[in-house]
């Protein structure tokens, strides 16, 4: 038993000290004895290892088969308080998440009525699987423009968006501002000669432009192309190719950290189509190629004093195209229709509770689904978008955070990592956060008790999914106690079976999905849907197929599942997707070079994978030099953002009879 001195000597004063050894003794139920001490002890000013100490203690004779002891247990008024109360209705999670599954024509009617999807002609059905559930046909009949949704049925004068710029003021923009200056971007597309189907690119950091402009391209019935911000030409150019972009909007520089990087230049240098370039500040800071424009010369082309009618389309209609690394040098095309923002806005209502008059703020890009999925969350949900245009790994970005009263804030872990490890939180109030959600990459247990600890004892929703099905299949609920680095529940609408290697169910394999799942994709642009996702795979207990995901994922006690990773060679690096073979390609045109494995493995302890490149030279070379080496062809050649934390020198890769480089032998040697 945990002693008031030791408590003391750790930072706690020694009242709270007194108070939690007076829980522990007299509370039997553990859950409880933790509920009450994250209640009535343990505040954000708390040292840490505080916390952690007496999480510990609290649970010390925890039974393994229970599964992961929770950090945050709701209270009944806490309950009461979400949206799902609403759809429970008394009743249970369990029993609206299966009303999802074996319901969808009554549930799903009901959550178009929740989020505000307005259609411009009826539906006859909600699901008819006539072609089997491969090929389902949601909402057959719908017309509609999901961005027109995002106003329909809000008070024009309640905040859309709250920004600030490193260093600057907050601003805010109303739901009619932001809806005026969308139509009159749309119509500004139909003036410059883009039409009704036409790709349009997006290559820019998260801005409250980036924000207008997508909904804008939406709005004109175009679709659009999402590259990040962060990539080198080549990864632009071949986004740009695959959508067949007509044009592209971009900044002149990028300005972060103090420093001013290209864009412009390197959206040129990918031989883009028509762009469309707007100033990181003030006026632009490059000059433009002969067709291309600035965004106040291309604004002018309509005075946007026009009522603007946004285009409806068929529910199967591309709204956007994302890109999801597979396994060979160029990306998956994955096209979002009308439906996929339904799915981003129903876990944004059910998992992350997003309510109207709520602000939602997640570090993100419109390159990544994330940055979509942050858009709809927020404005199908009634709520604020919440921008921070800077580096969100500093103070700044936290101080954005208390000052406009954030109650949702996205995460990636490594994030978390950094600011735990800076110190550079501390202090801060959070008290306004009503959960967190964490999603890009695996999270680190201690990390993610600290993030809790900060906001107060805030619940983490974590959330794994993936582009191609618009949002989570696994994530946690504000209903469900919630255990740290581990989700409490599927998706809602989403079905799952974790199957070995023969097919057969298990507790720890590969996860494979059951279909039909509203929101996920049925075609790609340059892959064979059907061989991508269903091919040899086995049938599902309704006799359907199962659809391939190529996540690991664990089964734990208490209802908890973990995510391990790829079972594939598809890396998740930094809370981006990409294969070994795009690292191997940069990295063996090195000289002195024979061959690479790239490999992710996790750190010691946990927490988001590391880049290991196993290294087969020819003749003598030094490990650090080659790393060296390596991470700077990343950064020019693909992205910045990935980086190489160790290198293995080793005289030959294992290789499979048919000559493939056995990666998982890697994983299981170097990994450690």
């Amino acid at each position: 038993m945990i002693t008031v001195n030791t408590l003391v000597e750790l930072g706690l004063d020694r009242d709270a000290a007194t108070t939690a050894e007076s829980i522990l003794a007299k509370t039997s139920d553990k859950t409880e004895a933790w509920r009450r001490l994250s209640k009535e002890v343990l505040t954000p000013t708390v040292p840490f290892e505080v916390h952690r100490t007496l999480f510990e203690e609290t649970y010390a004779t925890w039974e393994p088969g229970q599964g992961p002891p929770p950090v945050w247990v709701p209270s009944s008024e806490e309950i009461q308080a979400t949206n799902l109360a609403r759809l429970m209705d008394g009743d249970s999670y369990e029993s609206v998440y299966r009303a999802s599954l074996d319901n969808p024509e009554s549930f799903w009617r009901r959550m178009l009525k929740e989020l505000g999807v307005q259609a411009r002609t009826p539906f006859h059905c909600v699901l008819d699987l006539s072609e089997g559930v491969e090929h389902p046909k949601w909402f057959p009949g719908m017309t509609l423009n999901i961005a027109e949704s995002c106003f329909l049925e809000r008070d024009p004068n309640s905040c859309a968006i709250v920004w600030q710029d490193e260093g600057g003021d907050i601003s805010r923009m109303s739901v009619r501002e932001l809806e005026q200056y969308c139509h009159h971007v749309a119509q500004a597309l139909e003036a410059s000669g883009f039409e009704a189907g036409d790709a349009i690119a997006i290559d820019m950091p998260m801005t409250v432009e980036s924000v207008v402009i997508y909904l804008a391209v939406v709005m004109a019935g175009c679709a659009v192309v999402s590259i990040a911000d962060s990539f080198a030409p080549v990864e632009i150019e071949k986004r740009l190719r695959i959508a067949d972009a007509k044009g592209i909007f971009t900044q002149d520089v990028i300005l972060r950290g103090g420093k001013t990087l290209p864009l412009y230049e390197r959206v040129k240098e990918a031989n883009a189509p028509r762009t469309i370039v707007l100033p990181a500040t003030g006026a632009l800071q490059v000059s433009l190629r002969e067709g291309d424009l600035s965004f106040d010369d291309f604004l002018a082309t309509t005075t946007g004093n026009v009522v603007y009618s946004p285009r409806a389309g068929a529910v199967t209609d591309t709204t956007n195209i994302l890109f999801s690394s597979g396994t060979t040098g160029d990306p998956k095309a994955i096209p979002w229709t009308h439906l996929t923002p339904i799915k981003a806005a129903a876990d944004g209502f059910i998992h992350h509770d997003i309510q109207q008059g709520d602000v939602v703020v997640w570090p993100t890009n419109l390159g990544w689904m994330m940055g979509p999925w942050l858009i709809y969350a927020s404005l199908l949900n009634g709520a604020t978008i919440g921008l921070f245009q800077g580096t969100p790994g500093n103070r700044s970005f936290g101080t954005f955070v208390q000052d406009v009263g954030v109650t949702m804030l996205g995460v990636v872990p490594s994030l978390v990592k950094s600011w735990k490890a800076s110190g550079c939180m501390d202090g801060l109030d959070w008290s306004s956060i009503r959960c967190y959600s964490s999603t890009g990459e695996a999270s680190s247990p201690e990390e993610m008790h600290w993030l809790v600890a900060q906001g107060g004892y805030k619940p983490v929703m974590e959330y794994c999914g993936g582009t191609e099905i618009g949002g989570g299949y696994v994530t946690g609920t504000q209903v469900q106690p919630q255990a740290l680095s581990a989700f409490s529940t599927p998706a809602i609408g989403c079905g799952f079976l974790i199957i070995d290697e023969e097919g057969q169910p298990t507790d720890n394999g590969e996860l494979a999905l059951l279909p039909p799942m509203l929101g996920s994709s049925q075609t790609l642009l340059n892959r064979d849907h059907h061989e991508v996702y269903f091919e040899d795979m086995p049938k599902g207990p309704r006799g359907e197929h199962l659809r391939r995901h190529g996540d690991q994922v664990l089964h734990l006690g208490g209802g908890y599942y973990r995510a391990l990773g790829r079972v594939d060679d598809t890396m998740n690096l930094g809370g981006i997707k990409t294969s070994s073979a795009e690292i191997e390609r940069v990295c063996n045109q090195l000289d002195g070079v024979l061959e690479t494995a790239a490999i992710a493995v996790p750190p010691a302890g946990g927490g988001p994978s590391q880049l290991l490149l196993c290294t087969v030279a020819d003749g003598p070379a030094d490990a650090d030099a080659l790393r060296d080496g390596f991470q700077q062809a990343i950064r020019s050649e693909l992205n910045p953002l990935f980086k190489v934390a160790r290198v293995v020198l080793l005289d030959s890769l294992p290789r499979t009879a048919s000559n493939k480089v056995m990666r998982r032998v890697l994983r299981r040697e170097h990994g450690g």
